[in-house]
């Protein structure tokens, strides 16, 4: 007859394997489970693409043309190059815009521009307004930043020194990727984030960190601006409640000099150039010119 203790550590035994067992399971069932969660998680709160529908918003701007830009993968992207009535053009800005809406949203932006004396080209990430595929990935969009520059320098001529790259929100973040890698006149970054972990804490603060690398997208604009040698403007809103104050003063500490922080009072996170007028808009005027006109191009905004 089997001894007490030995019947115990049978139990104990078969137990621990039961367990273990079941710890498998969690792990093989509930890991790829978790991971699906957060990746279409990921993507609802990343991207809000809205479709051409013809309405009142995508009425042509003043001196625009629609362009289609192909990218290397055969997709095609569109756009307005809004032409400023100046004589020559003091610079480009390339305009990067958010994760909502499309271009047709910021057409008047583009004529405020150009009436300061600067050509501006506004595109659509794929999927959105009139452009083609599906923006699935941080990938995607710098995909696309790619090809709109390669179509201004290589296709248009214009020189690299003279392009002002301009990015709001999301768009902030695939402006800093490109001037990482390309050379440029300037960045501007208006209502940016920091990176994808930080938004995440924010929409989701109980969740560990380790989460977020779950994701596909870093958008790591923060670490990326430390690489970036032109001059750099960051704007933010007071009042942002989508993307925080600090997270533009973590950009502008993370950027080299020379570079200028504007914290515009009252604003939200869509409404800096609304609320700061025309003096905001000047400033932005400024700042551009001194940063293709100053020596070698890189004058001190």
């Amino acid at each position: 007859m089997e001894s007490y203790e030995a019947i115990s550590r049978g139990s104990r035994r078969l137990f621990i394997r039961r367990a273990m067992l079941t710890i498998v399971l969690l792990l093989v069932v509930g890991v790829p489970l978790l991971f699906y969660a957060v990746r279409r998680f990921e993507r609802a709160a990343t991207f809000y693409p809205v479709a051409f529908d013809g309405g009142p918003t995508w009425r042509l701007p003043r001196g625009a043309d629609d362009v289609w830009i192909r990218t290397r993968g055969g997709v095609r992207l569109h756009g307005w190059l809004v032409r400023t009535q100046a004589d020559a053009p003091a610079a480009t800005v390339v305009y990067f815009h958010g994760n909502g809406g499309n271009l047709s949203y910021v057409g008047w932006l583009a004529e405020e521009l150009a009436g300061r004396g600067f050509d501006v080209l506004l595109f659509d990430y794929k999927g959105y307004g009139r452009s083609e595929g599906v923006t699935a990935d941080e990938r995607s969009l710098y995909e696309d930043a790619d090809t709109v520059y390669e179509y201004l320098t290589a296709e248009g001529g214009r020189p690299p020194e003279r392009l002002i790259l301009y990015g709001q929100s999301l768009g902030a973040a695939v402006a800093v990727d490109l001037a990482s890698r390309r050379p440029c006149g300037a960045l501007i970054l208006e209502s940016g984030l920091s990176s994808a972990s930080d938004v995440a804490a924010l929409l989701i603060p109980w969740s560990p960190r380790f989460l977020h690398r779950m994701g596909r997208n870093r958008l790591d604009a923060a670490r990326k601006l430390a690489r970036v040698e032109r001059p750099v403007l960051v704007a933010h809103g007071e009042r942002d409640d989508i993307i925080p104050v600090e997270q533009g003063r973590a950009l502008y500490e993370a950027a080299r000099e020379p570079k200028r922080l504007i914290i515009v009072p009252r604003a939200g996170h869509n409404n800096l150039v609304a609320t700061g007028g025309d003096a905001y808009l000047d400033t932005l005027a400024e700042f551009i010119c001194s940063s293709v006109d100053g020596p070698d191009g890189a004058g001190a905004p």
